[in-house]
């Protein structure tokens, strides 16, 4: 996918989240982008920072979310790559090569507010708020992306919709395959990804 197709996907990798992970990463398929994650490709020689700079420098788009602001229990450190990446795309955004310039991101959280306390320095930008819930993450980037387009899309409720039946089919198919629910649940992202592609090349618009 050419650059201005390409969506930095900025986001916790656990297994909590990936109800989540999964509808965003569906969207933005389902609506002709290309998604962009650390995790598509596996090379233990390759530094991550390099990974993520390649990444970011080959997407016009990103979304970073930010749910994971916050540690969970007493002693715990909270995340702080997820703010770090979303640094890294703002800073290229505004030192990188002219095309850099035209580079546009979506910042999610899941309650509304709570990054004032912890990274200020984006108050004031639009923060989109999904609750935790997965077709209000679905929903946010649907419409974030129709904003930056001009091409018609469908409505949040048929993406929404058409996850559902992808999630049904893509499970049924890989049960087929010999995968339990189990290998299911820990697919590999690029895996997934290739998967969400091929549904989305033939599925109802």
């Amino acid at each position: 996918m050419p650059f201005d197709k390409n969506v930095f996907v900025n986001c916790p990798f656990d297994q909590d989240h990936r109800r989540l992970l999964q509808p965003l990463l569906f969207t933005i398929t389902y609506l002709g982008f290309k998604p962009r994650i650390a995790l598509e490709e596996a090379d233990s020689g390759s530094p991550r920072i390099e990974k993520l700079l390649r990444l970011i420098g080959e997407s016009k788009y990103s979304i970073h979310n930010l749910s994971r602001l916050q540690a969970a229990e007493a002693g715990e450190y909270y995340r702080l790559n997820m703010p770090f990446e979303l640094g890294l795309d703002v800073g290229c955004r505004n030192f990188g090569r002219p095309a850099m310039r035209l580079k546009r991101c979506l910042i999610l959280e899941s309650k509304p507010y709570r990054f004032q306390a912890a990274i200020s320095d984006i108050s004031n930008s639009d923060i989109a708020v999904h609750e935790g819930i997965p077709d209000l993450v679905s929903r946010e980037v649907r419409n974030w992306l129709a904003n930056q387009s001009s091409t018609p899309m469908p409505g949040p409720a048929a993406v929404w919709e058409r996850f559902a039946d992808f999630e049904i089919t893509n499970r049924q198919n890989l049960r087929a395959r010999g995968f339990s629910d189990h290998d299911i649940d820990k697919l590999p992202i690029a895996e997934l990804i290739g998967l969400m592609e091929k549904w989305a090349a033939s599925a109802p618009r």
